[in-house]
């Protein structure tokens, strides 16, 4: 059983909460520009009340979004499966929790499925996998292509603790169900990146690294030139215009993400030339962070556009590189208290369910080795 001070324990709380505080944090201002931020709340560097606030439900306050419930949701899945995750049981299982089960929404101050509050892209979960009844390896065919899978991809990362290769492996696998192009490439990125924050030793220049090695086509080149025009800068209140200028070549959306859907281009659809703004920007404020937990999610909060997603993905890596200890205490209790939540309980599953998945790869290892010298 997981102990409460061991270092895997303190990491994948960390990197739970972590993302969770991300996503509360830069909710509110979910694709408000820059101006529009600091006009309205000057900077982001605590839980903000809602954009038209104050009030009770909305995204503000500390009350997370849709990425920390599908992050949940999926955490519960491998809980309970005990086991790595294949795109088959991946859709038996996420389909009825996101559309047959009701769950606490602080932001709507109710109990519903949480299928009616995810965006379109996730739910194709139930269009595609349900109602089109289609095979869970094509299932992402077709889908919008956006950071639906990796928002919620740090999972795959903490199951597959020190190991990048099988995390990105295992999350092109079981999102093929979900994603298709960059948007899978993002998850799989996304999964490698959460799995070498886990190591001893790992650095954010050592998960900059890994996202580049393993990252493909349009993907690998927005991350390395997003992390190169990061190096330049040690102040998230300098780098959020450089940021954004370092992806806009590569960024498969429009540039008004809100208004300009349905425009009649290749936006959003299918590219080996083209990425997601999420994963890469999130890398980039890790950079110009220097890993600082703090630093890294109120850069992402204060981006605006997908600012939500990307503070929980900073969040999240930044979570599992430096374990819990980073977090401030008052802010783990404010997500708990604003979503009716405490996520100590999967933190405690996760963790056995990569110790135990560890300890049966490494026999497996074994094993293969002595077959091998068998035959030599």
């Amino acid at each position: 059983m997981a102990h409460r001070d061991s270092a895997l324990f303190r990491k994948v709380r960390g990197c739970l909460y972590g993302g969770a505080i991300g996503d509360a944090m830069g909710a509110p201002a979910e694709w408000k520009m820059p101006p529009e931020i600091r006009e309205r709340y000057g900077e982001i560097v605590d839980f903000v009340e809602p954009w038209d606030g104050p009030s009770e439900i909305g995204k503000g306050d500390g009350r997370y979004t849709d990425d920390t419930h599908m992050t949940r949701v999926l955490g519960e899945i491998y809980a309970s499966e005990g086991r790595h995750l294949d795109p088959f049981v991946f859709a038996e299982r996420i389909v009825p929790l996101i559309a047959d089960e009701p769950r606490w929404l602080a932001e709507r101050g109710q109990e519903m499925p949480l299928v009616d509050r995810l965006f379109y892209p996730e739910k194709w979960l139930l269009m595609r996998l349900r109602l089109a009844n289609a095979d869970p390896r094509l299932g992402g065919v077709g889908n919008m292509v956006n950071c639906g899978a990796a928002m919620y991809a740090a999972p795959v990362g903490i199951v597959n603790a020190c190991d990048p290769v099988n995390a990105y492996r295992e999350a092109v696998e079981i999102f093929s169900a979900h994603q298709w192009s960059y948007g899978l490439e993002a998850a799989a990125v996304m999964a490698a990146c959460v799995a070498e924050a886990f190591k001893p030793g790992a650095t954010v220049d050592s998960v900059i690294g890994v996202a580049v090695d393993l990252a493909k086509e349009g993907t690998k080149e927005a991350i390395a030139a997003v992390t190169y025009e990061a190096r330049w800068h040690d102040d998230w209140r300098d780098a959020i215009q450089a940021l954004r200028d370092a992806i806009r070549p590569f960024d498969g959306s429009a540039e008004d993400g809100v208004r300009d859907r349905g425009n009649k281009t290749d936006d959003w659809g299918p590219s080996r030339r083209k990425s997601i703004e999420e994963v890469p920007v999130a890398l980039g404020f890790l950079l110009v962070a220097k890993g600082d937990f703090e630093q890294a999610i109120c850069g992402a909060a204060n981006y605006g556009r997908d600012n939500d997603s990307i503070a929980g993905m900073a969040g999240a890596v930044a979570g599992a590189l430096h374990g819990d200890g980073v977090i401030r205490p008052e802010w783990i209790e404010r997500i708990n208290a604003a979503n009716r939540v405490d996520l100590d309980p999967l933190a405690r599953d996760l963790t056995d369910l990569a110790v135990n998945l560890q300890r049966k790869q490494f026999a497996a290892a074994q094993e293969r080795q002595e077959a091998f010298r068998a035959l030599a």
